[in-house]
């Protein structure tokens, strides 16, 4: 028997979620952030530079989680099955 212990499916995809909310709390977190020193320093107080750049750290968690549960979507990535292993 292998050292390892084995994981299941439904461990597996629980731990990706966990991971996706993660980076989306500390990207979105430090979007909200840029958002505020931006607004502040140089946009006298307005509101449209917090929303934007909160936007973009949640759109840039998105599309990580989206790679970690579909890898099929990164380029230059190739699926290989068990059959083409042995070969």
């Amino acid at each position: 028997m292998s050292s390892e212990k084995a994981s299941s499916s439904e461990n597996i995809v629980s731990q990706k979620y966990d991971r996706c909310l993660a980076d989306l709390l500390v990207k979105a977190g430090v979007g909200f952030s840029v958002g505020v020193v931006a607004s502040v320093i140089i946009f006298r107080r307005r509101t449209w530079p917090i929303a934007l750049s909160t936007g973009f750290g949640m759109g840039a968690a998105y599309a990580d989680c989206d790679r970690s549960f579909n890898p099929a979507r990164v380029s230059g990535t190739r699926i290989i099955s068990q059959t083409d292993e042995s070969k």
